[in-house]
């Protein structure tokens, strides 16, 4: 049979989590009880007011059809209050689209700007779903390097040297996902200089704003960063909240409209009841927020401790859902290392492999699993390595 996929089907893989988590799957099935400390899902619920309002509002008769491609005018306008509130970002309804999560976003982005060969600066190590949509629509991916020494920024002197003739995105997303590393003003300030001078949109990826993080920053507080940038959050994180998929973008109004024709082509819209209950999410009180933040301060603890057993270096200033650490020199690459605690230990831990060359010295734990499951897993790596 002479049937074949595309050719942007075979240059990308499976997603490593579709793979890795079926493994584990199988591993539990055969009764091996495996600890999983790799993807970054909250286990906890949302606020019991999102619960409310999703249950009250899905019996009524009049929410069941389909909803505008653009959210209901409640969520854009939440969206905007929650901006303005925790980011002192001013944003009217019309620079706001609510989207089925930010991953989603991520291609309708790229689906809009993106042409048959077009650059796309994709950061190394990064959310390797950036280098994959990027692929999928054949444009050309330029890999950035973001490093320790340079506090996991962007080297703007290695950029410039860059040819950037061709470039028309740029991936960014800081509080930083594997790393932990946190923005600043100044840049962020680089960042919209810089894709003002060479006309690249600057897509700000800012899912990991709220959690372990005093100082939770925006890219649009920059000024005029509106004219160039692009920004996709998430309630997936923050609100506990990620298999709801409420995601939303913000940007200057007509790169709203670009994108919404991409999304309307795509997608029908979002459940009404889920939409009122993220309305009533995005007014969570600040102690919600605080307790939240507590419980994810007391599982770092045992990260920490894990990241220390396994002899691995890391940054205490990190901020986020992840504890990211480098290996001893004498470790083998984080792949194998990972697997070696798997089918040894019982616990699975991330390579920082799979988000490009530069982490492949390094692990990353997530903070998404009790603190019990946390110290028993660190019960069984210290048995495990004596």
């Amino acid at each position: 049979m002479k049937i074949e996929p595309a050719e942007h089907i075979k240059s990308i893989s499976e997603y490593y989590f579709s793979v890795k988590l079926a493994e584990v799957a199988r591993m539990n099935a055969q009764g091996k009880d495996v600890i999983s400390l790799g993807v970054g899902a909250p286990d906890r619920m949302p606020s019991d007011e999102t619960i409310r309002t999703l249950c009250e509002t899905a019996r009524r008769p009049d929410v069941h059809a389909y909803q505008p491609y653009t959210g209901i005018p409640e969520l854009r306008r939440a969206y905007a209050q929650w901006y303005g509130k925790m980011y002192q970002v001013e944003l009217a309804e019309e620079e706001v689209l609510p989207l089925i999560g930010s991953k989603e976003g991520i291609l309708h982005i790229s689906m809009t700007f993106l042409n048959f060969g077009d650059g796309v600066l994709v950061p190394d190590p990064g959310y390797p779903t950036y280098r994959s949509v990027s692929n999928l629509l054949r444009a050309q991916v330029i890999p950035y390097d973001l490093l320790e020494d340079n506090n996991w920024e962007p080297d703007f002197e290695a950029l410039e040297k860059m040819d950037l003739s061709n470039v028309k995105l740029m991936w960014i997303n800081y509080p930083n996902m594997p790393t932990g590393a946190n923005a600043s003003v100044e840049l962020f300030e680089k960042l919209v200089d810089f894709g003002r001078r060479h006309d690249i949109v600057i897509c700000h990826d800012n899912p990991y704003s709220f959690i372990l993080n005093d100082q939770p920053m925006s890219i649009l507080s920059v000024p005029g960063a509106k004219d160039i940038c692009i920004e996709l959050n998430s309630l997936s994180k923050s609100h506990n909240m990620s298999g709801w998929r409420m995601g939303m973008l913000a940007s200057n109004p007509q790169f709203v409209k670009w994108v919404l024709k991409a999304k309307s082509n795509i997608d029908s819209g979002q459940f009404k009841p889920m939409q009122l209950a993220a309305v009533a999410a995005l007014s969570n009180p600040d102690e919600w927020h605080a307790a939240m933040n507590a419980t994810y301060a007391e599982r770092r603890v045992w990260a920490e401790k894990i990241m220390d057993l396994l002899q691995c270096s890391y940054d205490k200033r990190q901020v986020g859902l992840f504890v990211w650490g480098r290996l001893r020199a004498d470790a083998p690459d984080s792949k194998i290392f990972i697997d070696d605690i798997l089918y040894s230990a019982r616990v699975f831990i991330t390579p920082g492999a799979i988000f490009g060359d530069n982490g492949v010295r390094f692990i990353r734990i997530s903070l998404g699993s009790s603190a019990e499951k946390l110290e028993e897993a660190y019960q069984r790596i210290k048995k495990y390595v004596g």
